[in-house]
Order: structure tokens, then sequence, then C-alpha cells
């Protein structure tokens, strides 16, 4: 066994299409041509030795000056280490207390945090509200911050987390916007469904204008001093928001031609939220990670804008360390599963991760920094994320099924009103007296969607059964390429609404060109029959299916069945989505009808297994699921480095069992497998240099970690030569020859300052 032993431990109009924003846009919005910035991590502190991730971008976080270092030293710690520096900061919270205490105009402005029912302030720190973006505050913001930023170099920001929490809407500010955007006073929204919705909506577009205030001053400050500036947004999925009762513009966005791309922030902290399936409610962190994904590309990828995936080898909840290798590496595997993204967050906050001590077990109270085999592991799998590519390949299943989303799902996350009696539901009779729903699966099958369960009952019962399901949004439906590879539609208003009517016009043409709809829905929940487009100025629908049926040429309220439309069909089915999984065996019925359409659309019948595969060039990424069509696993043969094993042993074959993860660099799939070159590495690669007889190189990754790497030869080297950043030979490295591969395994302590390899042979 190889073992390695370290040395030492301008302003949205409300009227019309107010908030549909761009399901309208037949053009894809020309953006710059950027940067290779392939691998970015985020940080709020100046380089380390023990936290040089050697990714290619680093995102200084935060604008303020520190005890020890200033803002400007920050970001010139990071680029004397050889990366290019960008800057990150929230948009809803930060380093703002010169602006909430008065400090910048004289007045204080607490009144501009986040306020919930009770008149407690949403709090992300001391002095730190979440933020009502008012004028003010972004005036302050682009001046004091943005501003900052640019003037120190910096050509790339990232403002994250753009939140409103649902259960917020009650302060002076939020009031004052809110007479300003709808043109009547405030109503609480605690009363009834439409006031819900109404504040919502308001969240949603205060947090659209802060950005296009934010970015459009960004890029006009930084084109006067000469400096293309690029702009990106770091979000939660829309599926996490909704979930966690958060309300964000996200796929809103795409309207916007100074936003140039964003980071999806999913991670093993929103993947575990517990969701139900066949009558059971439980975490399933593959699942939820591969529809977070998924969620995030499709709204981005009508656009072209730059995607960022982004996952976290620990989480904000503090847990042990075999709870974090576990849901990182699954979390990792699934957002390898989209094999048209190859730009990566490899980790935010490397200084938590690389010096923090977390528990050593689930029953111990010890805590202890991270074990030296993860570190190898996770640096393994980070610089596999600076070598992977795109693939024109498809994760392995059947193709072209799809759910539909919309923004809309945030404004009803809120239980069924009933005339607002069923604010005293015990479920959420503390709801505006807490900081939040962070795992609390609710038991009250009456509230109108728990757990997000109106998508997961469109999603869960497919892609349990390894259907990678791919995601519609209702925005985006104007682009040519948003349903370009849909054959069937699952859709329903049970959970969201459209922000406008322009949406099923294109989905009506999308369906007599020959598209299928399975829309699910009892269409009787409250949200039905607030005032929107489809029910005021001369329209009087009493629901916004309605006006997408008429569309289709079947009348108002059709019955349950199947209607042929052109050369496509829509079927109707009168139940919610979530009855198809709060309740065992209870989604037979979409199935069947899926697959039926779905054969008739294709020719083809739906293929059902418990796992999926994917191949990216040389690296092949397996997953198996539990609670699937058997308990069987899956074998995957070749010639195989395990990704997932520190030892980085080369296989013939490896099992991947149920619940489990693969990922592997196939050594016959070698590009140029006459050149050396290194395969798979816990350190970053440079100045490569090969001589007929030999191969040299410098690796560089942080401190106090044990590098272990697969270095393909054309022989077996007779000599190993490992030296220091001063030339100084390094004494106790490891070195072991596999003939098979023809691969030779160096193990050695990382350093940052750079560890120089030659092999001769």
């Amino acid at each position: 066994m190889f073992t390695l032993a370290p040395k030492c431990k301008t302003v949205l109009a409300m009227a019309g299409v107010g908030l549909l924003l761009n399901s309208n846009i037949s053009a894809q919005t020309k953006n710059p041509v950027l940067v290779k910035e392939k691998t970015t991590f985020q940080t709020g502190a100046a380089w380390r030795p023990t936290t040089d991730s050697r990714a290619d971008v680093a995102i200084v976080y935060g604008h303020g000056d520190g005890r020890r270092e200033t803002f400007t030293q920050r970001i010139k710690s990071w680029t004397d280490r050889g990366y290019k520096a960008a800057f990150m900061t929230g948009m809803a919270w930060g380093g703002y207390h010169d602006y909430f205490t008065g400090k910048w105009d004289g007045k204080p402005h607490f009144d501009e945090g986040q306020k919930m029912m009770n008149g407690d302030t949403v709090w992300h720190g001391g002095n730190t509200p979440y933020v009502v973006p008012t004028l003010n505050f972004l005036k302050y913001f682009k001046e004091q911050v943005v501003k900052k930023a640019i003037d120190n170099g910096i050509d790339a920001i990232y403002l994250e987390e753009p939140e409103f929490w649902n259960k917020a809407g009650y302060s002076e500010a939020f009031k004052r916007e809110w007479k300003e955007y709808y043109g009547f006073d405030w109503r609480p929204q605690h009363e009834s469904a439409e006031n819900t919705y109404l504040s919502n909506k308001l969240k949603y577009y205060l947090y659209y204008r802060a950005l296009k205030e934010s970015f459009t001053y960004a890029k006009e400050y930084g084109k006067s001093k000469g400096v293309n500036v690029r702009c990106y947004v770091p979000t939660h999925s829309l599926i996490n928001y909704a979930m966690w009762q958060i309300v964000s513009p996200e796929a809103s966005l795409a309207s916007l031609d100074c936003v140039d791309g964003y980071i999806v922030q999913s991670w093993t902290g929103t993947a575990r939220e517990p969701n139900y399936y066949n009558g059971i409610a439980k975490e399933r962190s593959f699942e939820t990670a591969f529809l977070e994904y998924c969620s995030m590309k499709s709204m981005t990828a009508p656009t072209g804008r730059k995607l960022f995936f982004e996952n976290d080898p620990v989480e904000d909840t503090r847990r042990d360390w075999s709870d974090y290798k576990k849901n990182y590496q699954t979390t990792f595997t699934a957002e390898l599963f989209f094999p048209d993204i190859d730009n990566y967050e490899v980790m935010p906050w490397p200084d938590r991760i690389f010096d923090g001590k977390y528990f050593t077990s689930r029953t111990s109270n010890e805590r202890a920094g991270m074990p030296r085999s993860y570190s190898t592991q996770m640096m393994v799998m980070i610089n596999s994320l600076n070598d992977i590519k795109t693939s024109s390949n498809r994760t392995s299943g059947t193709q072209g099924i799809s759910v539909m989303m919309g923004n809309s799902m945030m404004f009803q996350r809120l239980p069924t009103h009933d005339d607002g009696k069923a604010w005293a539901d015990p479920y959420f009779s503390n709801f505006y007296e807490t900081s939040g729903m962070f795992n609390r699966v609710p038991t009250n099958n009456k509230l109108m969607d728990p757990q997000l369960s109106n998508f997961f009952g469109q999603a869960m019962p497919f892609l349990k059964r390894g259907v990678p399901v791919d995601i519609v949004h209702i925005e985006n439906v104007g682009y040519e390429k948003a349903l370009k590879d849909t054959k069937v539609l699952l859709m329903s208003y049970s959970n969201m609404k459209p922000l406008a009517e322009e949406p099923h016009k294109h989905l009506a043409a999308w369906v007599r060109n020959g598209g299928v709809i399975v829309y699910s829905g009892r269409d009787d929940d409250p949200f039905q029959t607030v005032q929107e487009w489809w029910n005021k100025d001369g329209k009087k629908y009493k629901a916004p299916a309605d006006d997408l049926y008429e569309k289709l040429g079947i009348g108002t309220n059709p019955k349950a069945g199947t209607y042929s439309v052109g050369k496509g069909k829509i079927c109707i089915i009168r139940r919610d989505p979530k009855e198809f999984v709060m309740e065992a065996d209870r989604d037979g019925e979409l199935r069947e009808k899926v697959e039926a359409l779905y054969q008739q659309a294709t020719g083809q019948n739906m293929l059902y297994k418990n796992n999926f595969y994917l191949a990216r060039g040389p690296y092949e990424i397996v997953s198996v699921m539990d609670e699937s069509v058997s308990e069987e696993p899956h074998t995957i043969k070749g010639n195989l480095i395990d990704l997932y094993d520190p030892e980085l042993p080369v296989l013939n074959q490896k099992k991947i069992n149920v619940g489990e993860q693969g990922f592997f660099y196939n050594v016959d799939k070698v590009p140029n497998p006459q050149t050396p070159q290194v395969l798979a590495t816990a350190a970053r690669v440079y100045e490569e240099k090969v001589t007929s007889k030999s191969y040299t190189f410098i690796t560089k990754s942080p401190l106090n970690t044990t590098n272990a790497m697969r270095v393909l030869l054309p022989a077996q080297p007779k000599k190993v030569t490992v030296t220091d950043a001063k030339g100084i030979k390094i004494a106790g490295f490891k070195s072991q020859w596999d003939a098979a591969s023809k691969t030779s395994l160096i193990g050695f302590e990382n350093n940052p300052d750079g560890v120089k390899v030659k092999l001769e042979w």
C-alpha cells in the first residue's frame, strides 16, 4: 500500500411586462471577449502559504481595511504570487457600517435594514443588517465600494447574494419603496396571499434595480479609466432560494447587458436541504445538487453568459470531517455531469478549509484540522478542474425531459392563507420570529408547497430513475435555444405564476410545431387570484393557465386528458405535482403519461436505470442512486486512476455501490500518450520541460498538504530527483512505478514556493 506520511501535522417600469424582463428576447446579449479565467476562489484574507490553492483567480472579498492589511495590500498579496485578482462583496450585506451608523452622510440608516413582522431586524452580523437597497444606499455603494475596487486595478466585480428574506418586508424603508413602486400605501404581507405576492415581487424588483445600478456604474466608471470591467453575480440557485424562502432576481438578470455571468453557489449546505420523494422527506444531496446546477445552467445557457460552478469542501454549519468529505464528493460529482461547463469556483474561504478545525466524528467534541488524506484528495479534485474541458458527450439516459421553473416560485413560499387564518398553522407560528427555515421539514401536508414539493414532484420521479432531466426557465422561452432540446416539458402553476402573457405565445407556438407539454395542477391555490395580468386590463381568467389553454385552442379550464394541438400535444393532469412525491407510490400517473407521450414524440422508449455516467475526455464520472429501480452497483472498467482515492491507485475496474459516486482518469484515453505528462496531481504543475530522456516540472500547492501525482512516462524512471525552491534535494519522497499504466506515482510535501521534480529514464 502506497501511503504518504506527512512531516507535520435604469429602473424597470412596473406596468405591463414589469417583471417579465427577458421572456421576449430574440437575440443573445453581446458580451466582450473574456480573459481565460477558468478557476477561482474567494477569500477575505491576504495570501498565506497554507491557503495558496493555485486557482487562476483570487477573488478578494470585502472593500474594508483590516488591522493587518489594507484592501490594497490584500489585493497585492495575491497578485504578487501570480494570481489575477478580482473583487467580491455582498449585495445584500457587508462591511457597510459607515452607512448604517451615519458616518458616510451624517444620518443613521438602520431603518433600511430588512425587518420582520415583530420589528426585529434581520442581521448578518454586528451593525450589519440585510439591506433594503434604496437609491441612497446604492449611491453610497457605488461611490464607496465599487469605485474603490476599480481604483485598485480590479477589472472583475462579483456582487454576491442579492437576497431579500420572505419573512422581512416591514421596515419603514420598504414601506416607502412600496408606495413609490405600486402607487398605493404598503400592505402587510401576512394578511393575504395577494399581499404576500406583491411584497415578494417588490423585493425581487429592488435587487434587480440594485444590480443594474451598481453594474452600470462599474462599467461606466471603468470605461472612464480605460478598463473593461466585467460584472458577475454569485448566487444560490432558484431552487435553494425558494426552499430557504429568500427572494432574488435570478433569471431576470438575463435582460441586463451589464451582467457578464454568474457563480452557482451550490454546496453541501444547500444540497442537503431535505425534500420529499416516495412519501419520505430526507436529505438527497446528489439529486438536489444536480438540479441546482441544472437550474442555473438552464437559466444562463440561452444567453451565452459565463457560468462558474462552485462547491465547498467544508460548509457553513459545523459538522465532522467525514460528513464534509462525503457531501463534498457528492456535490462535486454532480457539477461534473454538465459537460458544457468548465469554469469553477474551486472553493470559498480557503482559510476556514485549510486552517479551520472541525469535529473529528459525529460523536466526538474533539476538533482537528483537515485530515491529510482529505486535503490530498481535495487538491487532486481541484487540480482536475484546472484541466477538465467541455465535451459534446451527454450524461447517460433518456434525453429531452424538462421541468419548467420561474422566478415567481420565490413569491409564494408561504402557507395556504384561507383568509389569513392559516398563519396560525403550528409550523409557521414562529415564522416571523426566526432567522431561517433551514433543515426543517413540515409534517402538515395542508401547507401549500412543503419543501418545494411541487417542483420536486415533477423532477424526482424521473431523476431517481436515471433520467437526466433538464430545466427550462419560463423567463427564457423567448430565446430560440431555450426549448431546442426539449421533447416533453413538465410544467405547473401550482408553485409559480407567469409574470407576463408573452411566454404563453412562445409555448403555444412550440407546441404547434411539435412540442409536448404535460401540465399538472389543480389551479386552486390562493395565488391564482392575485391581481395580475391574467385578471385585469380586460382579461378575466380565473387562473393564468387558462390563457395558455386558450392560446392552444382547447378552451379555458379543460378537463384532464390529452389534447392535440397542431403537430404537438398538451396533457393535463388535475393533480398538484406535490401529490406525486409526498405519498408513497403516487408518481405512476405522471410517469405513464410522460412515457407514452415521449414514445409518440420520439419513437423511442424511456430508459430507466439507477445511475448516471459521463465521459469528458479522459475523465469518467459515475453516480449510483438509491431509491431507484434497482440496488445493483455500477461497474466501470478500463485503465483507471481513482481520483477520489488520495493514493491514486490504478485499477482495471471499480464497482460503485448504491449511494456512491466515482471520478476517474482513464489512462487509455490520454491525449498525446507518447508525451510525458502529469495525469493526476494534488499540486498545480508549472514550467514543464521534456527531452528525449527526461521530464522536469515545478509543482505548487498549499503548505501543510501532501502531494500525490500520477505521471505518464515512456519508460520506468531510472532516477527521480525532488528539490525545493532553493535547489536543495528533498529526502523521503515516495516513488512507485506501475508498468501496466506506464505511470510513476510520486509523493512529497507540498510547498507554495515550488517543488522541482525531474524524472530520467
